[in-house]
């Protein structure tokens, strides 16, 4: 047997044969995300100024000025609700841990979304989102409250439009959904992780369309992250919008994001 055919014999083998086709798949992967960085944003397009974006990292140092403060207790609930709150992009559940207890201190009954670290709206992700809100649904047998943070509030809106039936009502912290998918200063980030373009998501998404329930909008002038008129939106793709002070990371977590939440959740 020659060298020729010992190397016919080697490429032929099942196990060369998968590494080549991952070898092209990785190839092909790292080929979109070139071509995805290097495109522009559309000239109407807007972002918060950049000292509001370098803010941002402050937000590692919340943990400990709140035990600087005095403690949050929010009054009791008139009205107690099922309330599933949904993270932000790249984030974990446990980044709205603090907001969850303090909820579920004044009655509300606080679930997860049920798919850890929100890595991008995929078809398989978002399935899982929906079958989570429904399920929740029938088993309290209410409609449930969705409070979703920045990207997560895309996900609780699109939730709702899929299923009103399982939803009372939809609270957006930070959400982009209005003007346009480059108006933040995270959208090159969010295609090198998903792969694929904010304008093209691999699931047909109307993000400005409102939910056919209740639908409130949180939106702050000092978000370094989403353009404030991004996560406000226009009359006619919310039903409200309500302004806070707190950055983009402090939705998650800070007094105020979690008061107005709170109220939100408890208005009639």
């Amino acid at each position: 047997m020659n060298v020729m055919q010992l190397k016919q014999i080697g490429l032929s083998h099942p196990r060369f044969a998968a590494a080549s086709a991952t070898a092209q798949e990785l190839a092909g992967a790292v080929q979109r995300r070139v071509v995805l960085m290097r495109a522009q944003p559309p000239a109407h397009s807007s972002r918060p100024p950049q000292q509001l974006f370098l803010a941002e990292s402050l937000s590692v140092l919340e943990p400990a000025i709140r035990q600087m403060r005095p403690a949050l207790h929010l009054s009791q609930a008139r009205n107690p609700r099922v309330v599933i709150l949904m993270p932000g992009f790249g984030t974990h559940p446990v980044r709205m841990r603090y907001m969850a207890e303090r909820l579920e201190e004044a009655g509300h009954t606080v679930k997860r979304w049920g798919t850890g670290f929100n890595m991008g709206a995929t078809p398989e992700n978002f399935a899982l989102v929906a079958q989570r809100v429904v399920d929740v649904h029938q088993r309290y047998g209410q409609q449930v409250m969705l409070v979703g943070w920045s990207l997560g509030g895309i996900f609780a809106r699109e939730v709702a439009k899929l299923h009103p039936e399982a939803v009372a009502r939809v609270i957006t912290m930070g959400s982009p959904f209005s003007h346009t998918p480059y108006s933040n200063n995270v959208w090159r980030l969010y295609q090198l992780v998903t792969g694929y373009s904010v304008e093209q998501p691999p699931l047909p998404l109307n993000l400005a369309a409102k939910p056919p329930v209740e639908t409130i909008a949180l939106w702050s002038p000092r978000d370094g992250v989403v353009a404030w008129r991004s996560a406000c939106g226009r009359r006619g793709e919310r039903d409200r919008a309500r302004a806070l002070r707190c950055s983009h990371m402090g939705f998650s977590n800070s007094r105020e994001a979690i008061l107005a939440v709170a109220e939100e959740l408890d208005a009639d």
